[in-house]
């Protein structure tokens, strides 16, 4: 069973889910910060070359299995053009005015 992203307890990564599924490109880069970093199965990418090759040009989609952390760690099912579907977890970093600092993914 698969939690629906309006109901993701953190704001930052409702929208986060919200802007990725919706392919919305525009809507992702307002949540995170100026300087925000992010890393894939424990090696820190370039985040604007890895979100348009796994997220954007690829059709990627989150669908969240479950959430911890009060909402900030997800294990989800996520697919895209490029590597079919996987089981992925994601641990969000927000920060205090509430845009993600950082994001760590990779295969759970």
């Amino acid at each position: 069973m698969t939690i629906a992203p309006a109901k993701l307890r953190d704001p930052a990564v409702r929208a986060f889910v919200a802007a990725v599924n919706a392919h919305d490109q525009d809507a992702f880069f307002s949540l995170l910060t100026e300087d925000a970093t992010m890393s894939d199965d424990g090696s820190d990418r370039d985040l604007a070359d890895w979100t348009d090759r796994e997220i954007f040009s690829s059709h990627g989609h989150i669908e969240v299995r479950r959430e911890s952390d009060g909402g900030r760690f997800l294990v989800a099912d996520y697919r895209n053009d490029t590597w079919g579907e996987m089981r992925t977890a994601w641990r969000f970093t927000v920060s205090e005015d509430g845009r993600i600092s950082r994001f760590e993914t990779g295969q759970a």
